[in-house]
Formats: C-alpha cells, structure tokens, sequence
C-alpha cells in the first residue's frame, strides 16, 4: 500500500464496493432514509447507469434545512451537486487526496467507459494512507533490528 497506488487497488480492497444512488425525482427524505440505513454520507445521483450529481449530508444541510426546505417536499434534483468531478481507477491516491483538498469535498465517483464502478470517500484514503505507513514503519524496524521480532 502506498499513496502512489491507483484508486483501482483502494476499491480492490475494499470490504465493500456497493454503489448506492438515488433518482433526480426522489425526494430529499427518501435520500436521507438510505444514507441513514447505511450509515453513509453521500449518494449518487443517477438516471439509469448516467451519472447527474452528488448529494451528501453537506448539501441537505446548506441547500435544504438552513432554507428552510423541507425534505420531504424537496427533491433530490434541486440540492445536489451537479455536475460532480469524477476520477477512473487510474487515478492515483495521492492525487484524489489532492482534488478533495482543493475542491473541499469528501467524495469522488470512480468512473469508466461512462460508468459508474464506485465511490471513494475521505475516509477510505486515510484509512490506506494509514496502512501504508504502517508497512513502512514495520519495514523500516525490520531493517534497523536486522529481522529481529522481540
């Protein structure tokens, strides 16, 4: 694991790939019941395979409850990002990393040939980066003990 590893090997790994979306005409509730269900943050929008938007816990906050919208009333469509950045499986973490960080968001939809094949969250990252140190630690105390294990 190492943070120049692509975004391919991240969804590889993990537990679970399952992509979650909901339709544009959905209302807001409807989305938040299923962010809930799963404990997530964020859903695709899609029609059909075809990637609309995002909508995350940020967007019902900003766009809807401090509006004075209500979700049930509110549509999908009329609070979610769109368009929405996406990477492919090339990208690598570091430069995921990178576009969260600039654009200030927490999610990424994993596209290719116009498909949607994922989505990698903050959380999923800094859990590799994590993993990737740790291998060096352990590989760098292997070397300065010579092998030794204590």
């Amino acid at each position: 694991m190492r943070i120049d590893d692509s975004i391919g090997l991240v969804l590889k790994g993990k537990r679970q790939n399952r992509i979650l979306s909901v339709a544009p005409e959905q209302t807001v509730f409807e989305a938040l019941e299923l962010m809930a269900q799963y404990d997530i943050g964020a859903l695709l929008v899609c029609a059909g395979d075809h990637l609309l938007g995002i909508l995350s816990e940020r967007d019902y906050a900003r766009k809807c409850a401090l509006l004075g919208h209500t979700s049930k009333e509110t549509r999908v469509a009329d609070i979610m990002t769109s368009p929405v950045l996406s990477i492919t499986l090339r990208h690598t973490v570091d430069e995921c990393l990178a576009l969260m960080t600039e654009h200030r968001f927490r999610h990424l939809p994993v596209v290719e040939h116009d498909k949607v094949v994922g989505l990698i969250s903050i959380g999923d990252l800094v859990k590799w980066v994590i993993s990737s140190q740790q291998q060096a630690i352990g590989a760098l105390e292997s070397y300065i003990t010579g092998g030794y294990q204590a």
